[in-house]
């Protein structure tokens, strides 16, 4: 995939002006062609080395509420049976989404080259993870793609409800903290100082609160940039940690699943993720220990990894799976006895359902919960704030005016 820029005109004569991810010129123009634009310049991104690297680092990234979108409209016109290059090439028109409309694009054509569709969306990593690769090869195989992309965008659609549970449970207690930090920082350091200028003038004694406050502001004003350095670093430091160091990785996601109300959410979170994943892949047709390996990139945990990789031995050996799942302390016994119940019945992918399902719920009911404590210990983190702002600043001045 490359980068180019390009200069056309609408149909008014206006000028506009872009840039397009594209493995070819050709399918710049092509894109261009069907958004009526008369073509007057195509720059690769090579002609720019300067821009290279950072687009490298900013593009390529599709939401998954349009990969959620992608799925379910090709699963329903592939069992509407639409041949699959003309599926493709109609929702090239109707995704919104400039790269991703260029990935479908190259896609159709490999596909209408006579390249396997998961073969086709292998080339795209950082879009298709080797979980949707996987499934749709194995749709492939069995004769049942429809039903698989209608597996995938099942899951695809209750991944992205999950996550967007998650996202917006948090938003409230987050915007508050940071407005309450916005605030407060302000305050320490624009009038604070100005506060100390006129106590000190007057003469009066300052409290032990509005001084410490003070000191802190005055630090804040004169080695704001420290700070910014010391954060920065700790921040990269730890980033560098997490995603390059199995140690720190370890320790992050053993924390992530440790800490106190939200570890149970964590937690929670994985089991579902493993279930939902690996009864998907069961479905379309994947044998176990393969699927397990699929799933050991979706789990993204490194404790849940280890437990994976761990079953996949105890499979290829022929051992039930649920004997590893019953001695890991990360796991509740629940979940290890229902999938013993799904292996010994042949059952197993309607157990797994049944397990997502009910931790699912118990992610709802945990977020309800969460959202419902998290009002009275903002109202408590609030009446705090502002107590220390009364007495740190409000007091020293209504002591000085009564001094008068």
């Amino acid at each position: 995939m490359s980068i180019y820029y390009y200069k056309a005109k609408d149909r008014s004569g206006r000028l506009v002006t872009g840039r397009i991810d594209a493995v070819s010129v050709e399918i710049v123009a092509n894109l261009l062609n069907e958004k009526q634009l008369i073509i007057i310049e195509i720059i690769p991104q090579a002609a720019i080395p300067w821009l290279e690297k950072f687009f490298t680092l900013s593009s390529n990234r599709v939401k998954s509420k349009e990969l959620v979108v992608f799925f379910r409209q090709l699963s329903v016109m592939i069992e509407a049976s639409l041949p699959l290059v003309r599926a493709l090439r109609i929702l090239i028109r109707q995704t919104p989404d400039n790269y991703l409309k260029t990935v479908i694009a190259y896609i159709a054509d490999e596909v209408d080259g006579g390249s396997s569709l998961s073969a086709a969306l292998a080339n795209f990593p950082r879009v298709f993870s080797k979980f949707y690769v996987n499934i749709i090869h194995s749709g492939e195989t069995s004769g049942r793609l429809s039903e698989v992309l209608n597996y995938l965008a099942d899951q695809q659609e209750k991944d992205y409800d999950l996550e967007s549970k998650i996202k917006g449970a948090m938003i409230y207690p987050v915007f508050v903290v940071a407005v309450l930090l916005v605030v407060g920082a302000l305050v320490m350091i624009f009038i604070l100082p100005q506060i100390n200028g006129i106590i000190e003038e007057a003469g009066a004694p300052v409290p032990f609160l509005t001084r410490a406050l003070i000191a802190i502001s005055m630090f804040l004003f004169d080695y704001w940039w420290l700070l910014m350095i010391a954060v920065s670093g700790a921040a990269l430091a730890f980033i560098w940690a997490v995603t390059k160091t199995v140690f720190g990785r370890r320790s992050f996601d053993l924390f992530k699943i440790k800490v106190p109300v939200f570890g149970r959410i964590f937690k929670t979170v994985y089991i579902v993720r493993l279930c939902r994943s690996f009864s998907t892949l069961l479905k379309g047709g994947v044998p176990a220990a393969q699927a397990l390996l699929v799933v050991r990139e979706v789990v993204d945990n490194r404790l849940f990894e280890e437990l994976i990789d761990a079953t996949v031995k105890e499979v290829d050996e022929g051992n039930p799976m649920s004997e590893i799942f019953s001695q890991s302390p990360y796991l509740p016994l629940l979940v290890s006895q229902m999938i013993s119940v799904g292996e010994e019945t042949g059952r197993l992918e309607e157990v797994l359902d049944k397990i997502t399902d009910f931790y699912s719920r118990e992610i709802n009911n945990s977020m309800q919960n969460l959202t419902t404590l998290m009002e009275p210990v903002i109202i408590v983190i609030l009446g705090v704030a502002v107590a220390l702002f009364v007495i740190a600043v409000i007091l020293p001045m209504w002591q000085l005016s009564s001094a008068f």
